[in-house]
């Protein structure tokens, strides 16, 4: 699972296997560690009674909840992305996306991601 931070909005993107395994787990998660004991851990959750996406940062862990009932339309379709905005305090707000990662386009057969999702704009 790839992550994004840029100015205020964050953007996770996930492998085909990823996206297999948040539908069956309802979960999938990430850690990137700085030193010894110093990590952040970044993830996606379902949940049954979520109205819209939201996130939670707690104890160097971001976790963005999702529906389920979205996070499964998005999972079984062709649907590309999930996005919504979780409001931060007064009107400040945090844009969230989670989208299907494709393969790139412009790297060679051996570049691509065999993991990714076959980009709709390539021709083979």
């Amino acid at each position: 699972m790839k992550l994004r931070i840029q100015g205020n909005s964050l953007r996770l993107r996930l492998t085909q296997p990823e996206v297999d395994t948040f539908r069956a787990d309802g979960r999938i998660e990430e850690r990137i560690r700085f030193a010894p004991g110093v990590r952040l851990v970044y993830a996606i959750e379902a949940s049954p009674s979520a109205q819209h996406l939201t996130v939670h940062y707690d104890r160097n862990e971001i976790t963005v909840t999702v529906p389920e009932s979205t996070m499964h339309e998005w999972a079984d379709t062709e649907q590309v992305g999930m996005e919504g905005d979780h409001t931060i305090e007064g009107d400040a707000v945090l844009s969230l996306l989670i989208e299907k990662d494709f393969q790139c386009l412009h790297h060679g057969e051996d570049a691509k991601d065999p993991d990714a999702f076959p980009h709709p704009l390539d021709e083979e």
